[in-house]
């Protein structure tokens, strides 16, 4: 019986946000992650009863990525300059049980990073004693996810470069084209 199998995870334990460099302490409570939809194309003709949709591997619509922030800072300016690309990385720790032994937990590192220009910028409100929930929006370009070191999704759409699970999945097109 394999027994990464009987481990699961349970929550995000914590996080901590970081441009470039440095950690950004306290601007965000919660980060809504970006979905990736695939471009695709209709198939139909002679010899297919119909027609099907499918996903053209590697591309994807445009993707943008909110990141909330409780206050204006002097990092939430240097997002939203345009004239080059912003990098964010999240940092987690998730936390895993294990069915086997009973519920014993464990942690693993969760790495994700983002690059991208700002679409949308959002100063927030102003309000006596309260938060201001401003944002800046980046229109995309890479994204990584990384688990317990290990790669598991790369994109990044200027390098033509989109893994899977450790898998390249455009190397043979790279090569062909």
């Amino acid at each position: 019986m394999d027994n990464n199998n009987l481990i699961f995870p349970e929550v995000v334990n914590h996080f901590n946000v970081y441009n470039r460099a440095d950690k950004l302490v306290g601007i965000t409570g919660e980060i809504s992650l970006a979905e990736l939809s695939a471009m695709t194309a209709t198939i139909s003709g002679a010899g297919i009863l119909g027609e099907y949709t499918t996903a053209v591997i590697g591309m994807f619509q445009s993707m943008s990525q909110e990141i909330p922030f409780r206050m204006v800072n002097k990092e939430y300016f240097e997002l939203i300059d345009a004239s080059q690309q912003a990098e964010i990385v999240l940092r987690s720790s998730v936390q895993n049980v294990n069915k086997s032994t009973g519920g014993t937990l464990s942690t693993q590192a969760m790495r994700i990073v983002f690059r991208g220009r700002p679409s949308a910028i959002k100063l927030g409100q102003l309000k006596q004693a309260d938060l201001m929930n401003a944002s800046v929006t980046l229109e995309l370009t890479y994204m990584l996810l990384e688990l317990g070191g290990e790669k598991k999704l790369e994109l990044d759409k200027l390098n033509e470069i989109y893994v899977v699970n450790g898998k390249d999945l455009l190397a043979d097109i790279r090569k062909q084209c």
